[in-house]
């Protein structure tokens, strides 16, 4: 199987583990020569206050979630890892539950691999509050790697 493209997730709790999520990215996709898709999934709520927080003018018609991840701290930080590496990314953003829209960015952009970030959790808290990363891992139309946050 060749590998083309890997799609890294990142959420809202993904700010303290972006060097481990790029060094997961980077093992993959810098041997395969693979572009990178940083994809940034915000809730409606979440998208509300990024919003408000990086100052976009909502006036405008339309604003388009791409850019909106392409400001977000956490995209940049693994944009300036992959530029030092010479990896090719492009980035996406997606307003929707998180689970569910990593999986429609996986299938829309024809991700090899998706990689996603996570906490340890036990049994008992999966069932009560669910998991984004169990969905992914179920769901996505490829391989996915899980890198838990120490």
């Amino acid at each position: 199987m060749t590998l083309k493209t890997v799609l890294l997730a990142v959420g809202p709790g993904d700010a303290d583990r972006s060097e481990q999520l790029a060094e997961a990215v980077l093992e993959v996709a810098k041997p395969a020569d693979a572009t990178v898709v940083l994809a940034h999934v915000f809730t409606d709520d979440e998208y509300d206050e990024v919003l408000d927080r990086l100052e976009f003018d909502r006036t405008v018609d339309e604003i388009d979630p791409d850019a909106v991840a392409g400001r977000h701290s956490t995209i940049q930080d693994l944009q300036a890892i992959l530029d030092e590496h010479d990896v090719d990314y492009e980035v996406r953003g997606a307003v929707g539950e998180h689970g569910s829209s990593i999986v429609d960015l996986a299938t829309s952009t024809g991700a090899d691999r998706v990689v996603v970030g996570g906490r340890r959790r036990s049994p008992t808290g999966k069932a009560v509050f669910g998991s984004t990363a169990q969905e992914v891992l179920l769901s996505a139309p490829c391989p996915v790697t899980f890198v838990r946050h120490d």
